[in-house]
């Protein structure tokens, strides 16, 4: 039986005698790398008494070897797969609608796994070594890549791609997932159109960026919108007048950072209508929600948390880790900056639904007064439910 390993085998021995047969001065097109390698496997073939299929699977398998990812190429290329994880150079994982795999192939070594890593981080600029051994970067098509080296790594190199939709999602989409329902979609809509305030809460891999980029879809043409991310995810095609701006890590002796918090600061002297923040973890809290009562309505951002009353506790948290203020000061900057928080929830069936929408209504006293407007009924199994309509009339968001 040809087996995984006989691939693997097969498709490294292939590898290299093609690259031996390559000019290193010439640059091969897809056309004629292709052509090259057909004539090696055929070649060889005839002693491995291939089947027809077992020959593209290894024509495919080299060709990818040649590109980008190696061995990682057709998990990208396949659009139902989400997520694509090494745990080192031979545990490889990837994520289809919503559930895990394993992958059945490996690199060769961790060294061709760095190498890959490396290729990825210099494209955008950024470094990855042992000094630095934690990074942040992006594919070409947006997907977001997160990868971590030995030392720190103990079972090798460490690679996860969130990938990025070749097609941004729509509010249709969501709404043909049971994501939410039309209801609830018009009332976001509304919401921002309106200018609202809004931040996306949820877990991870709950699809909160998902819901920001469809959320700023409503935003109407004509509008200035400056959006700020760690790393460039967010996609505004629908807009013609938008400034992205992107976090940059320390170089290697430690200087030339620029964060969020600086971002903010910057983009506020550039004339938006509204800012988005791809997400808020920690300091910058206070100067988004200061920005959000500082004229820049229909602001919009997103942090993790496991419910909303969770979300409003941890933004208290990062808020006065960025300036020594009493809580009922930050709880009443909160209550003042946000309209509506949309909380997005992983289901047991692998689904990302909304689970709840809720508007905070100012303080009580000391408390925050929130109003659920949608929710799911039985912890989210179920239609999204309308409990409250009064924000529609322009009620409700702050003090």
């Amino acid at each position: 039986m040809y087996d995984a390993s006989m691939v693997q085998r097969d498709t490294y021995e292939l590898r290299e005698s093609v690259r031996a047969e390559l000019d290193a001065e010439g640059d091969y097109s897809e056309e004629a790398l292709r052509a090259l390698v057909r004539r090696r496997i055929a070649a060889v073939g005839k002693e491995r008494h291939w089947t027809s299929d077992e020959r593209i699977r290894i024509e495919e398998r080299v060709l990818a070897s040649f590109r980008g990812l190696d061995i990682l190429e057709p998990l990208l290329a396949d659009p139902d797969v989400t997520e694509i994880m090494a745990n080192g150079h031979e545990a490889l994982f990837y994520e289809k609608q919503g559930r895990l795999y394993r992958y059945p192939h490996r690199f060769e070594s961790k060294e061709r796994l760095e190498d890959i890593i490396q290729s990825i981080v210099s494209k955008v600029n950024r470094t990855v070594n042992e000094a630095s051994p934690i990074v942040d970067a992006r594919l070409p098509d947006g997907s977001r890549v997160c990868a971590v080296l030995p030392p720190i790594a103990l079972c090798g190199p460490t690679l996860s791609i969130r990938k990025f939709p070749e097609k941004p999602i729509t509010l249709d989409r969501l709404l043909e997932w049971g994501a939410l329902t039309p209801d609830a979609a018009s009332f976001l809509q509304s919401a921002v159109r309106r200018k609202k305030n809004i931040f996306v809460s949820g877990g991870t891999g709950s699809g909160k960026t998902t819901m920001l980029n469809v959320l700023s879809q409503a935003i109407p043409d004509g509008e200035r919108v400056v959006t700020i991310e760690d790393s460039a995810e967010l996609r505004l095609t629908s807009l013609s007048n938008v400034v992205s701006l992107e976090t940059r890590p320390a170089n290697t002796e430690g200087k030339g950072e620029i964060t969020i918090r600086q971002l903010l600061r910057a983009a506020l002297r550039m004339r938006p209508n509204r800012i988005i923040v791809g997400e808020v973890r920690g300091a910058e809290a206070l100067d988004m929600l200061q920005a959000m009562n500082t004229g820049h309505e229909g602001s919009m951002s997103t942090g993790h948390a496991n419910s909303v009353r969770d979300m409003l506790s941890r933004l208290e948290t990062m808020a006065i880790g960025g300036a020594d203020l009493p809580v009922p000061v930050v709880r009443r900057q909160i209550a003042s900056a946000l309209h509506l928080i949309v909380h997005v929830s992983r289901m047991p069936d692998y689904s990302r639904k909304v689970t709840e929408i809720v508007a905070v209504d100012g303080l009580a006293g000391e408390e925050y007064r929130l109003r659920v407007l949608f929710a799911r009924k039985t912890a989210g199994d179920g239609p999204l439910i309308r409990y409250d309509e009064r924000l529609e009339a322009g009620e409700g968001g702050g003090e």
